[in-house]
């Protein structure tokens, strides 16, 4: 008899202490949906369209790299991945970038 009213105050013991675990999941799993729609949705869409500014690079395009070079496009070359930018006329300077250096187009700044 003892056995059958100990099992009954410690059953609903046992379900007191789960319970908050449970409680802390819903708000955790809620902060992990707003982090992922607020930061690694607007993130993917902006990598889509650098990608896309990348694939339509075309000769005379007006170019800035993620190191800042200011450059025009005189060679796109599909073979290695790389463009040739004209950053000044005079001497002619011509230099070679990777496509996952170029951050965007951009005017030329003036000087």
């Amino acid at each position: 008899m003892t056995s059958a009213i100990l099992g009954a105050l410690i059953g609903p013991a046992v379900f007191l202490q789960q319970a908050p675990a449970v409680g802390l999941l819903i708000p955790m799993a809620m902060s992990m949906a707003l982090v992922y729609f607020f930061m690694v949705v607007p993130q993917r869409k902006r990598q889509r369209q650098i990608q896309a500014i990348r694939d339509a690079l075309e000769v005379g395009d007006s170019v800035v790299t993620t190191g800042g070079i200011y450059g025009t496009i005189t060679r796109v070359r599909d073979d290695k991945l790389t463009v040739q930018l004209r950053v000044a006329d005079n001497p002619a300077v011509k230099i070679n970038v990777a496509r996952s250096a170029i951050a965007g187009l951009a005017e030329l700044p003036d000087e």
